[in-house]
């Protein structure tokens, strides 16, 4: 049998709600020289009688039924079993748009130097409601790197990608749960060029049950180590994070990277990016906030924080900010 030209990956924990929509919108690809394997990750809806029911009806599908495991031993998992040199990421709950997989293919034999390649996107919400986005993704190369400090410049489950490319890095990392597509991206700009089409052939499912809302502190905060260890990397010293199982704890980071410092700029850098969060600013994020204002790190902008607490129902939290702010 020959080998297709994509491997569509998409892991799925109960996600019985958009499930079918999401397969159906691979099977509707223009582009259909595929294998579709769909790792059920110990889901406990009926998210396995979907994939069972899809698998049944379309042999381009395998349905890998295992224990929970997480997203990136599921992904893992794939990359490994994969039979294309394309592997094309898919979430249970989004949606790709026909002609997807068909610019991505050829824009990917037109351009070899690109290793991975996104498409802009459209929001949709739990209701089915499409929310038109009108910024971009970068565009090219150079646009990707100037847009790595402020955070992933890809949509993760849009891109598709040289399967050899992720497999020479040893795939996606353990320790960054949560944010494993961050640091995926900072380990292969050094080696292939990444960048989306500026086509908007994906609807990017956005709800309160997703990861950048419910773990979004330690997504930002796995994000900041990544980040500090692509410095790391760039200056052309090892990376202290490689072969970590998870990742160390704020107080750990200056004695894991060998230098002062590291500590507070990752403790400012999660901070100050989850000033819009209302339940970030409830809990761990506040208190790195105020952190942050006792090591002398930037007040730019947090009286704005003040009203913004006050607005978000949280007026203790408004009160403890103030205070930091005048006496710090």
């Amino acid at each position: 049998m020959n080998a297709p030209r994509i491997t569509v990956a998409m892991s799925v924990y109960n996600n019985e709600a958009f499930l079918a929509q999401a397969v159906e919108s691979i099977l509707a690809q223009s582009f259909g020289d595929f294998e579709f394997l769909i790792v059920n990750d110990g889901s406990t809806d009926g998210s396995p009688a979907i994939i069972d029911g899809f698998a049944a009806r379309d042999p381009r599908i395998r349905a890998i039924h295992q224990e929970n495991r997480g997203l990136v031993a599921s992904l893992n998992r794939m990359i490994e079993e994969a039979r294309a040199p394309l592997i094309a990421r898919m979430d249970g709950d989004d949606i790709a748009l026909p002609l997807r997989f068909e610019r991505q293919v050829a824009f990917l034999d037109a351009y070899p130097d690109y290793g991975v390649v996104g498409v802009n996107t459209h929001d949709i919400d739990e209701k089915g409601i499409i929310h038109r986005a009108f910024d971009f993704h970068p565009l090219d190369h150079d646009s990707f790197v100037a847009a790595l400090p402020d955070g992933p410049p890809l949509c993760h489950s849009s891109v598709t990608m040289r399967r050899e490319a992720v497999r020479a890095l040893g795939g996606y990392r353990k320790a960054y749960r949560h944010c494993e597509d961050y640091d995926l991206w900072l380990r292969l700009a050094a080696h292939t060029r990444l960048c989306s089409l500026p086509d908007r052939l994906f609807h990017y499912r956005r709800s309160d049950g997703q990861v950048s809302v419910r773990h979004i502190v330690a997504q930002q905060t796995g994000a900041a180590i990544a980040w500090a260890a692509y410095r790391e990397r760039t200056a052309g010293r090892p990376d202290p994070t490689e072969g970590l199982e998870q990742l160390p704890r704020l107080e750990e980071l200056d004695a894991l990277f060998g230098r002062k410092g590291v500590t507070a700029e990752v403790r400012s850098r999660v901070a100050l990016g989850l000033l819009h969060s209302s339940s970030a600013m409830g809990g761990e994020g506040f208190t790195m906030l105020i952190d942050h204002i006792r090591d002398g790190g930037t007040r730019d902008g947090l009286w704005r924080t003040v009203a913004r607490l006050v607005k978000f129902g949280q007026p203790l939290q408004a009160a403890r900010l103030a205070v930091a702010l005048a006496t710090h």
